[in-house]
C-alpha cells in the first residue's frame, strides 16, 4: 500500500515541513531532483523551485556569472532557505553553481540520501549522492541526509506506524546505510541480501555487519519450509 512506504523524499519533506519552522520569507527550496520530490514537497505544501523546471536545463552563460554574483532576484531567489539535492539525472553546471550560491546566502544544506551508486539493470550507475559531491567539495560541509541511515527518518517512521523496534527486521543490500540504520536504531534484527550493492566480503568482513545474509529475498522461502 502507498501509505505503508515511507521513501527519503517524503522523510525530507516531512522534515522540511514539520520539523525545521523556517522564517517567514525563507520558505521556498531549491530543489536538485526529479519530480519524485516536487510531488513529496508539493504535497506538504512546500514551494518548490529548479527540479525538472525546463528553465534551469540550460547551458551556462558568461553572464551568469556576473547575475549571480549579483544576486539577480531573476536568477537567485531570494526567498530560497533550503537546498534539497537528491537523483538529479539532468545535473548541469547551472543547477550546482545557484545550489552553491544559495548554500553560501544561508540556505540549508540538505540531501534525500548520500549513496553513491544505484544499482539497477544488474550493474551500477551514479546515486544521489554523486550529485551533493561537487557541492560537498566545494564548501567543505556535509548536508544533513534525510534517508538511510539517518535516525530522523526512523524517528519519523516510528512515528506514524507505532512500530515496535524490537519486533522489527531491517532489510538491505548496502551495509553502509541499509544495516547502519537498524543497527543504529536498536532495531531487533538486521538481513542482508547479495542482490545489490554489498558483497559477501562487505557483509562478512566490513566494520558494519548484520546480524544475518541471504543471497536473495526469496531465500527466505526456502528457509520457512
Amino acid at each position: 500500500r502507498q501509505d505503508e512506504i515511507f521513501g527519503s523524499s517524503y522523510s525530507a519533506a516531512i522534515y522540511i515541513s514539520r520539523i525545521l519552522q523556517l522564517p517567514e520569507g525563507k520558505r521556498k527550496v531549491f530543489v536538485l531532483g526529479e519530480s519524485g520530490v516536487e510531488q513529496e514537497l508539493r504535497a506538504e505544501n512546500v514551494e518548490v523551485i529548479g527540479g525538472t523546471d525546463p528553465a534551469y536545463r540550460r547551458d551556462f552563460t558568461p553572464e551568469d556569472y556576473k547575475r549571480i554574483a549579483a544576486g539577480d532576484s531573476e536568477l537567485i531567489d531570494p526567498e530560497v532557505g533550503v537546498v534539497l539535492v537528491g537523483l538529479d539525472l539532468h545535473i548541469n553546471y547551472l543547477k550546482l553553481a545557484l545550489a552553491y550560491h544559495y548554500i553560501r546566502r544561508g540556505a540549508i544544506f540538505l540531501a534525500t540520501n548520500v549513496d553513491s551508486t544505484l544499482p539497477n539493470q544488474g550493474t551500477l550507475f551514479p546515486g544521489a549522492g554523486t550529485i551533493s559531491a561537487p557541492l560537498i567539495l566545494m564548501l567543505g560541509q556535509e548536508p544533513v541526509a534525510l534517508g538511510k541511515p539517518s535516525q530522523a527518518m526512523l524517528d519519523a517512521i516510528e512515528g506514524k506506524f507505532q512500530l515496535n523496534r524490537a519486533r522489527t527486521c531491517m532489510v538491505g543490500d548496502r551495509v553502509n546505510t541499509d544495516i547502519r540504520f537498524g543497527i543504529e536504531g536498536q532495531l531487533g534484527g538486521t538481513l542482508a541480501v547479495l542482490t545489490g550493492v554489498s558483497t559477501r566480503d562487505d557483509i562478512i568482513n566490513g566494520p558494519v555487519r548484520p546480524a544475518a545474509y541471504v543471497d536473495k529475498l526469496a531465500d527466505l522461502l526456502v528457509a520457512k519450509q
